[in-house]
């Protein structure tokens, strides 16, 4: 398997160990990755001021992609959910693509509908499969995370528009539970679970945003769990960068930290901390490698 990997805008420059620990975990299962130079934004942030301008930014990626004969891996929710509806605009209207296809000419490039989006969770799950991935950690697995309870936060723009992103069930989602599981650690069900994480409505309305977070994380720790799981760089941001802001703030050493999903596959497949980019976290997430010696949290806040 190989597939192109799309990092958007957000990642290198503020969640490298999303990247780093992704490249680790797919090294791993004997997945190519191929960096592409000619990747540029995904469109998302254009969506709500110019849709041909959103289409053109997007199309152009898929059309690279094409031209290099690879399926694209997104590692961001917003990326994918972007790029799946310039996929879908496109296929679903012949003169759309007509025209697209005269501005990506001139790039001496041309989208023939080639090629598939995927997320890194789906690539995962169906590509390499429940099965693959079991194998290679019973390899290596040296603990267990058995105790350990996780709360997965799906996101927004994977699961929706459903008809067009196909990524799970938008309703009873289990894909990323199932993931989670497979590690040895317990996917908890909790209430809003589904809900939106607050990161779009940062800096427009910083209080709603804050609520939301904080309701989330709420409903997270009511539940059991230990920590969060993101796939998203938004995502994690908002549940690790604002909440250390939060907690500043209100002096509450009481949080529900996020851990990357490849961080945590990674660990329990005896990748090394520093690949993984543990400490790279604005909130302090080195106590989940307890689980693996001793089965339960050291010093455990929260």
């Amino acid at each position: 398997m190989k597939y192109a990997l799309f990092l958007g805008c957000n990642i290198p420059a503020r969640v490298s160990q999303y990247a780093d620990s992704s490249r680790a975990v797919l090294k791993k299962l004997g997945v190519e990755l191929a960096d592409i130079r000619e990747f540029n934004c995904c469109g998302y942030p254009l969506q709500n001021i110019s849709q041909r301008a959103f289409l053109f930014s997007a199309a152009y990626n898929l059309a690279v992609a094409e031209k290099a004969g690879l399926d694209m891996l997104c590692l961001c929710k917003c990326c994918y959910g972007s790029l799946k509806k310039a996929e879908h605009l496109m296929n679903k209207d012949g003169s759309l693509q007509q025209e697209v296809n005269l501005f990506l000419a001139e790039k001496g490039l041309k989208y023939e509908s080639k090629i598939k989006v995927k997320h890194l969770l789906s690539v995962l799950y169906h590509d390499v499969g429940i099965g693959n991935l079991k194998s290679k950690i019973s390899e290596s697995y040296t603990g267990s995370y058995k105790g350990l309870k996780i709360a997965t936060h799906y996101g927004c723009h994977a699961l929706r528009p459903s008809k067009i992103t196909r990524f799970d069930d938008p309703v009873a989602p289990v894909l990323f539970d199932e993931l989670v599981d497979i590690t040895g650690a317990e996917s908890v069900d909790w209430v809003g679970k589904l809900e939106c994480c607050g990161a779009p409505l940062t800096g427009i309305n910083d209080s709603l945003s804050m609520d939301l977070t904080k309701k989330k994380l709420a409903n997270g720790k009511k539940a059991g769990a230990h920590y969060l799981c993101t796939a998203c760089p938004f995502c994690h941001l908002q549940f690790d960068t604002m909440q250390k802001m939060m907690i500043s703030h209100n002096g509450n050493e009481k949080h529900l930290a996020p851990v990357l999903y490849p961080q945590l596959l990674g660990l329990c497949m005896d990748i090394d901390k520093k690949t993984l980019g543990i400490k790279m976290n604005q909130l302090d997430i080195s106590n989940i490698t307890s689980f693996l010696t001793s089965g339960t949290l050291n010093d455990a806040k929260g």
